[in-house]
């Protein structure tokens, strides 16, 4: 979604004919409204955490919740190490492509820095039948789904339009245009649901998009149809530029009451809360429970993308304080106090993942600079089921173009 300016609006001054300046009510009105300060008396904070989910503090201690440690009986010691790798790779790529991006192997990159876990954590709760509708910053989901990154980099290296099947994969094509797979999401959830299907559908989408129509369209058509569908909102507290309190005044996750359906705060940077959110939401939806809002409390630690600049909207110290909740961190002190390893063999694994994660980066990077572009031609070959006329005479007219350079090539 665009974001709106950062400047200050004015108030009306000129007034109606009938009202002269400063005597206009409607202009004193929206004056008011200017002016009100974005946290009301009597009123939580959008950014304040209130009934947040945490199985996982910031220091890695392990804190039980009745309702959410169900959904965590079958992870052992070993699969939270497994997640740990999970997260060190998602993190490895991203640094990677943010690289090949300044280095202009990429025309852009969207990072998804510091929201590792909100990713990880409930792509690991996806079931295989289950569908993922991604926004284009999925990238941590896109791996647990099996993507290929170098798949996943032609995207944004300009050579492809996703690369994927998203059938095979269950994991929808990356979208652009802000908030239009919550309502894809909709409709297959529903699809699903006729075709008395026990899986059930995720859509994600940021804070920002929460201010899009289409998002709360979403929300009525599956309200209404007690659709198999998780609405998953990572809120990293930024609209591009826009800060929370510029989307809106309640904390999101509160909003799905007024839809009819359950809404829950989940720490994002905590893998294993949001596993067993996400679980737990699944689960509700496939047994004809209907949707739930997830609101993954985290933090954008990077820019929007590497088009922006954030040190021109916001604190670095903000930044800072939420660099001591890095979900990596947390698991990585979890498991070296909690993770059943001697402490040879926690460095030994830890070894393991680093290496792992250099092997991935260099893949990566070999991968992305020996992509080659594709055929012209292949822009005809999936865009209707059936020969179309048309469309066949413009392929026709594309190749004689093409033919006519000497050395059968492009101009």
């Amino acid at each position: 979604m665009p974001a709106p300016s950062l400047q200050q609006h004015d108030a009306p001054t000129g007034g109606h004919p009938e009202h002269p300046a400063g005597s206009d009510p409607v202009g004193a009105a929206l004056a008011t409204t200017f002016d009100a300060p974005l946290t009301r008396p009597g009123r939580p904070a959008p950014s304040e955490p209130g009934d947040l989910v945490q199985l996982l503090t910031p220091e890695g201690e392990r804190t039980p919740s009745a309702e959410y440690d169900p959904y965590l009986g079958d992870v052992t010691a070993e699969d939270v190490r497994a997640l740990y790798r999970d997260l060190v790779l998602v993190r490895r790529l991203d640094t990677e492509a943010t690289a090949l991006q300044r280095q202009g192997e990429l025309g852009l990159w969207a990072s998804l820095l510091g929201q590792e876990a909100a990713q990880v954590g409930s792509g690991r709760a996806l079931r295989p039948g289950d569908m993922a509708f991604p926004t284009y910053r999925e990238h941590g989901v896109a791996l647990t789904r099996g993507v290929d990154p170098i798949t996943l980099l032609g995207l944004f290296r300009g050579v492809s339009n996703g690369g994927w099947d998203p059938e095979a994969l269950r994991f929808g094509l990356y979208t652009i245009v802000i908030g239009s797979q919550t309502l894809h999401a909709t409709g297959y959830a529903m699809g699903m649901q006729r075709d008395g299907s026990d899986d059930a559908v995720i859509a994600y989408f940021g804070d920002g998009a929460s201010s899009q129509g289409d998002v709360n369209e979403a929300f009525v058509w599956a309200a209404v149809f007690n659709a198999p569908v998780v609405f998953f909102c990572q809120n990293n507290q930024w609209a591009i530029s826009e800060p929370l309190e510029r989307q809106t005044r309640v904390p999101l996750y509160q909003r799905a009451a007024g839809f009819g359906f359950p809404g829950v705060r989940v720490d994002g940077n905590d893998v294993l809360a949001v596993l067993a959110v996400t679980r737990k939401a699944l689960e509700d939806a496939s047994t004809g429970q209907g949707p739930t809002l997830i609101e993954a409390f985290t933090y954008r630690m990077g820019a929007h993308t590497t088009s922006d600049d954030p040190s021109r909207y916001r604190v670095a110290a903000d930044v800072e304080e939420w660099r001591l909740k890095d979900p990596l961190e947390r698991v990585k002190s979890h498991l070296v106090r909690h993770g059943g390893l001697s402490a040879e063999e926690m460095t030994h694994f830890l070894g393991s993942v680093d290496a792992d994660a250099d092997a991935l980066a260099a893949r990566v990077r070999e991968g992305c600079l020996t992509m080659s572009d594709p055929d012209p031609d292949i822009m005809f070959d999936a865009v209707y089921a059936e020969p179309d006329p048309e469309l066949q005479a413009q392929r026709a007219e594309l190749a004689a173009y093409r033919a006519s350079f000497a050395d059968g090539g492009e101009a």
